[in-house]
């Protein structure tokens, strides 16, 4: 090539890139490996047949309950090749960290320790944690300033072992905006906490693309479920849930598009769906390979 018309088109190439930058394409680009929650899989005894189940159905990797018995879940990754991408706190909920007793919150605290301990030998990065429960006995302010001196008392632990802290949104009363889940993350001040961003859970109340573009970096995996307005509204909110992927109010491919816009880094997209056995499993696996698409 003449090196002037050469000249000429990286010109029109620089200027292509100018008006429309990268990421109005890199929502096709975006391409996450599948993981799901251990719970969902209904079939098989062992935890090694149950990973060889997901195996089959065509996921990527799966997210343990920290109750499990890590060698076995070691053994089964190993042999399966499915990888480990974080856990899951299962304290959580029975034992919150906005807990007005000292000595229930340190349950939690515990089983995140244990769980964190856990992730390098596994491969894995993240704990998912839900940070706090709002109701009558324990107020909104009360949730936030207990939840964020408990999760501090981790960061020491977590920055040693490399492992993210993944705050997950769901319907605990609790941050119930993306500015103020910002802010949150923000105070406590660490690199080693982020979200846990469950797609379907914000649906209800607002639109995830806009938590993605506000929580941006702070996001460190993703959960996908779906859910219909139409249904919750002529059956009951909890119904909502029972769409399935792709069927519902998720836009997914707005979320895609934001997810490429904040240089998503996490990897990984998470079923969090009702699971069953290998049929029911390979129809999700299937849906999140249509989000990939998008």
């Amino acid at each position: 090539m003449q090196r002037r018309k050469f000249m000429r088109l990286s010109a029109l190439g620089i200027a292509a890139a100018t008006i429309c930058p990268a990421n109005i394409w890199a929502s096709t680009q975006l391409r996450l490996k599948k993981s799901l929650k251990y719970s969902m899989i209904n079939s098989g005894e062992s935890i090694g047949e149950k990973f060889a189940i997901a195996k089959q159905a065509g996921f990527d990797g799966i997210e343990p309950d920290s109750r499990l018995n890590w060698q076995e879940v070691s053994d089964a990754a190993r042999q399966t090749g499915l990888a480990v991408p974080g856990l899951v706190c299962w304290e959580h909920w029975r034992s919150p960290l906005s807990h007005p007793e000292q000595a229930v919150r340190d349950r939690c605290l515990d089983a995140m320790r244990e769980a964190l301990e856990a992730c390098p030998p596994l491969g894995a990065t993240t704990v998912l944690l839900v940070p706090a429960i709002v109701n009558a006995q324990v107020s909104y302010e009360e949730a936030y300033r207990r939840s964020q001196e408990e999760i501090r008392k981790l960061i020491p632990l977590a920055e040693r072992l490399k492992v993210g802290i993944a705050i997950e949104n769901v319907w605990n009363n609790f941050l119930l905006s993306p500015m103020e889940a910002a802010r949150y993350i923000d105070e406590v001040n660490s690199p080693q906490v982020g979200w846990y961003f469950d797609v379907g859970n914000i649906v209800r109340y607002g639109w995830p693309e806009q938590w993605i573009r506000i929580l941006g970096k702070r996001i460190f995996k993703i959960d996908v479920k779906e859910y219909s307005r139409k249904i919750a509204e002529e059956q009951g909110i909890w119904k909502g849930f029972e769409a399935e992927l792709m069927t519902g109010d998720c836009n997914w491919a707005a979320v895609k598009a934001a997810l490429s816009e904040i240089g998503y880094q996490g990897g990984w997209m998470s079923a969090e769906v009702k699971g069953g056995d290998l049929n029911r499993l390979r129809e999700i696996a299937k849906k999140l390979d249509d989000i990939n698409r998008l």
